[in-house]
């Protein structure tokens, strides 16, 4: 409750209890005045009499809390104020052993269904949508905070921290292993094949020329054309040859292959070549600028689509959000155990920081200069107490009532 609305309730119970001082202090004179006249005052004279006495001392005990009854310097007055470091203590301490506690927070903490009110509200249409607009709104600040370069530099080093810290040649030997098993490589030597063929094929007036070149000059040129003739018919023979199935160039291309994948299994020759292959590309420009425009690229689509009406980002979080709570909703079993979680994290984390939340209460109320602590102590307490001013009026008056018909009875 407002400070202001706990001011107010204290200043109207505070009306009651001394309207009803006045009026007993009223009824007192005007019974003594007409006492003589009317001997059956004297009852009312009692009451209201032995009433202001229970009223001032009961007043007397409520302002003796809070401060000095009239300011005088009583002994054993403004308690509060003048205790506020022990009561400060005491509070925590009492909050400390006999809150948090692990039984007590157990407790109560076990009759609360935090998952499943989470689901409920979560399930609402209204309520997910609440909760990915605020989400989404989050985005662009988020984004406005990072700068580029710091994301561009994290990037650069978690790819390269990732490619460092990877092993390729067991990679490579089990992609290799993979094409043998599936007979793969062959189609390779065949392309392998096929552009050998066509490179001869395209190259062979610069073969020719150079056989021409190397012949020494006493040779006919129709001995040198024989030469060529010869050269690329017997490479042409063996490039056909190899494109045969079962032919000895394939089953020696498997066993090179073969070693090749078991060298890779069981050596670091290969894996220092490819690592500093990897590096090398690592840090190439062409590299490190597509690492840029990929963060650029996210960026500007990210916010492109939550600034829009119709963003996608904000639908689908919705959708999840939504979903979200209503399969938490069906399914206790997962309700459970998160309710159990969510038990046993906040028991252990209280309890386990109780020490330091009741030195917390202690340290904050020790801060507080004496009219403070006084102050809001009597905001929340004071309606209260006057409670007690009102009944020791009516409670003292009645005991006055009492003595006095006895006294009339034995004198």
């Amino acid at each position: 409750m407002p400070e202001q609305d706990q001011l107010a309730q204290l200043d109207k119970m505070r009306r009651v209890a001394t309207g009803l001082l006045v009026a007993m202090a009223i009824v007192f004179v005007c019974a003594r005045l007409f006492q003589p006249t009317y001997s059956f005052l004297s009852y009312v004279a009692a009451f209201s009499e032995a009433a202001m006495v229970g009223a001032l001392a009961d007043w007397f005990a409520v302002t003796a809390l809070f401060r000095r009854p009239l300011g005088l310097p009583i002994p054993h007055t403004a308690i509060i104020p003048a205790n506020k470091d022990r009561i400060g203590g005491s509070v925590a301490h009492f909050l400390e052993h006999n809150f948090m506690t692990h039984a007590v927070l157990s407790e109560e903490l076990d009759q609360v269904d935090f998952a499943g009110g989470a689901a409920d509200w979560l399930s609402q249409p209204e309520n997910s949508r609440v909760v990915a607009l605020q989400l989404v709104g989050i985005i662009p600040t988020m984004l406005r905070v990072v700068e580029d370069d710091d994301v561009k530099r994290f990037m650069h080093r978690a790819v390269a921290g990732a490619m460092r810290d990877t092993r390729f040649s067991p990679i490579l030997a089990n992609v290799l292993s993979v094409l043998v098993a599936g007979k793969h490589h062959q189609a390779l030597f065949d392309e392998v094949i096929k552009i050998a063929v066509k490179a001869l094929e395209t190259n062979k007036p610069y073969i020719r020329q150079k056989v021409h070149e190397h012949s020494p000059a006493w040779m006919p040129k129709m001995l040198d054309e024989k030469f060529f003739e010869r050269l690329i018919d017997g490479v042409e023979s063996i490039l056909d040859e190899m494109q045969c199935d079962g032919s000895e160039w394939r089953a020696r291309f498997y066993i090179a292959t073969e070693d090749f994948i078991e060298k890779l299994h069981t050596t670091t020759e290969y894996e220092e070549q490819i690592g500093k292959i990897v590096a090398l590309g690592l840090g190439h420009p062409v590299l490190l600028d597509y690492i840029d425009g990929v963060w650029l690229d996210i960026k500007e689509r990210l916010l492109a689509d939550i600034t829009s009406n119709d963003s996608q980002v904000l639908a689908k979080l919705d959708g999840a959000i939504r979903i979200f709570g209503s399969v938490l909703v069906e399914d206790s079993a997962v309700r459970n155990k998160l309710n159990r979680w969510i038990r046993e994290f906040a028991v252990e984390t209280i309890t386990a920081r109780r020490e330091f939340i009741a030195g917390l209460v202690k340290r904050v109320i020790q801060k507080w200069d004496a009219e403070t602590v006084s102050r809001k102590f009597e905001l929340h307490v004071g309606k209260d107490l006057q409670y007690i001013r009102i009944n020791g009026t009516l409670v003292g008056g009645l005991v006055g009532l009492i003595l006095h018909m006895i006294n009339l009875a034995l004198f």
